[in-house]
């Protein structure tokens, strides 16, 4: 199959949802652009504080992406590129764009706050505790594996004598220069752009040229070689000032800044895959079993459940409801830039997860027998090789494949410290009563909500698991995370029952995500306990991965029983 055909069928398609569905949607639920938003109802300066469409685009999309729709979809091509492309394509328009959109404008009309809190006006109190509790630790996972990634993306390589190999440890000295002048930039955007009322068109190109720039320095001139655990608590600092920054200064200007390595990053992408129309050599279907075929040794298993696990961020994922819960809803302008900002956002994201299938396609060869086998370095390779075919840009191949590494890396970051942010909500909505703000706490709750003692608290949870042992229990994450999807379509689902609206269109993509999750759990449940019982491998992890994954199922059932009978009674309601 030819590159340029997956891309631009997959794009018109894409295309055509966000026209039709996405419109359906915001009619369906009564998106009003005339109401006033929580950014304005609520404004603080802090954390509700409107933002520009553009900018907010910037820090969903940025926040939402990371890494996700490049790793999916490159490791579950193991099943062929037809059930990758479906998938993205099927479950990009009416799983995860629903999904998103519908979290966003379901926390919007409940003053900005998260899932949790939707749940706890539709469905109860018990149920919304249940749902912080999985989220917030899910949260501390994510915290801990991005720090983790940052903290190795930066870190200095050293000689058996013990002194730093400048050689080696370039790369990453690079890569930490950058990513510190990139925060003063954002810092200085923010400024500008907020406080002293400079044209946002102006500012932007500015600040795209200043990032350059700062490419260009941190380039020739990055003198920081240290060690990991040291960038580990250098990270630790920044998230939890991060956290708590007005999002004005910091959080807004950064993710609108850095939006613009991912869409230059696509931008390239596409020029290379329409420039080179190469032929791919993956087959469309290989089976529904995957026999390890990716050279890792490693098989992902039976197509169903893998596949719709596998690939999260490129066609639904969990993440995404608690971004668009937490942080895009208390920025949102207009109810009707919710449209393109949630719904609109996850599609560019399916076409990202497209654009790496064409990737993974190209250097097949290499890929299968595992020659390259890192999602990210597998996408670079494969984007910057093609690349390298068009004439104009045959030496640049080492170039395109440093600033491809250097965007993926930035949107580690990113994620990071947005995920310790929706962190610390989660942690003070936990001790509130439905409607309560942390403003409204008393007594030891009034010093729990407190954001600086709650940001402290996720902090230091998450950078001591990430230098201890979070790589143990992170095979359960793909699951957690897919489990955060049903919930959050059974919470908008409910609440939007309760409304008087249409939820039809959350309920197959509700039941399909929890049977998936299921599934997947009962099997990693399965494989840890014959593992134990058999005293192969690491016998103490294998028995906690199976807890861990017990609980889960109970959680997910719970929080199913609950929800259908919440819906069940506003249908029959409504009737």
């Amino acid at each position: 199959m030819n590159a340029v055909v997956i891309l631009l069928v997959g794009i018109a398609v894409l295309v055509i949802g966000y026209v039709t569905y996405g419109k359906w949607l915001a009619e369906q639920w009564g998106v009003d652009p005339k109401r006033t938003t929580p950014a304005h109802e609520l404004e603080d300066g802090n954390d509700y504080v409107p933002a520009k469409a553009p900018v907010l685009m910037g820090h969903h999309f940025s926040s939402i992406a990371g890494a996700g729709p490049i790793n999916g979809p490159i490791q579950a091509a193991v099943f062929g590129w037809v059930p990758v492309m479906l998938w993205v394509l099927i479950g990009g328009i009416f799983f995860g764009a629903v999904h998103d959109f519908g979290a966003l404008f379901a926390s919007v009309r409940n003053k900005g706050q998260s899932i949790g809190e939707v749940i706890a006006t539709s469905i109860g109190s018990r149920a919304k505790r249940l749902f912080i509790i999985f989220s917030y630790l899910t949260l501390i996972l994510v915290v801990a594996a991005f720090a983790s990634i940052v903290a190795n993306t930066f870190k200095a390589t050293y000689t058996e004598a013990g002194a730093v190999d400048l050689a080696a440890s370039a790369a990453n000295a690079r890569t930490a220069m950058i990513s510190i002048l990139f925060i003063l930039i954002a810092i200085v955007f923010g400024i500008v752009v907020y406080r002293k009322n400079a044209s946002l068109a102006v500012s932007t190109v500015v600040g795209v040229a200043a990032i350059l720039l700062c490419m260009f320095v941190g380039y020739n001139w990055h003198p920081l070689y240290l060690s990991g655990s040291t960038w580990m608590v250098i990270v630790g600092i920044y998230i939890a000032v991060a956290s708590v920054t007005p999002v004005w200064i910091l959080l807004q200007p950064r993710d609108y800044l850095s939006s613009f390595l991912l869409y230059g990053m696509m931008i390239i992408a596409v020029l290379g895959i329409v420039g080179a129309h190469p032929a791919l050599e993956i087959p469309a279907f290989t089976g529904f079993v995957d026999q390890a075929t990716n050279g890792s040794g490693v098989s992902l298993g039976s197509m169903f459940p893998a596949l719709f696990v596998t690939i999260a961020c490129g066609a639904i994922s969990g993440f995404h409801s608690l971004v668009g819960s937490g942080t895009t809803a208390k920025q949102l302008d207009r109810e009707s830039d919710a449209r393109p900002i949630a719904y609109g956002g996850m599609l560019i994201e399916c076409a990202l997860a497209l654009i790496s299938l064409c990737a993974v396609g190209y250097i097949w060869k290499e890929y299968v027998p595992g020659g390259i086998t890192t999602p990210t370095a597998v996408f670079a390779t494969g984007i910057s090789r093609m690349c390298a075919e068009i004439p104009f840009l045959a030496g640049a191949q080492d170039v395109i494949y440093s600033m491809l590494i250097l965007a993926v890396s930035a949107f580690c970051l990113t994620s990071l410290d947005t995920a310790t942010r929706l962190a610390r909500y989660m942690f003070q909505e936990f001790w509130l009563e439905p409607g309560q703000t942390y403003k409204d706490a008393t007594g030891f709750k009034a010093v729990l909500c407190n954001p600086y003692v709650a940001t402290i608290i996720t902090v230091v949870l998450g950078v001591a698991l990430g230098m201890t042992g979070y790589a143990k229990i992170w095979a359960l994450f793909g699951a957690a995370n897919q489990l955060l999807a049903a919930l959050g379509l059974l919470a908008v689902a409910a609440w939007l029952g309760k409304m008087g609206r249409n939820n039809k269109m959350f309920l197959l993509p509700m039941a399909f995500m929890l049977v998936v999750t299921i599934v997947s759990l009962c099997q990693t449940i399965l494989t840890n306990v014959k593992a134990a019982t058999a005293g192969a491998g690491e016998v103490v992890w294998c028995w906690i991965r199976a807890g861990l994954g017990t609980m889960l199922v109970i959680l997910a059932v719970v929080l199913a029983v609950e929800g259908v009978q919440t819906i069940a009674k506003f249908l029959k309601k409504n009737k």
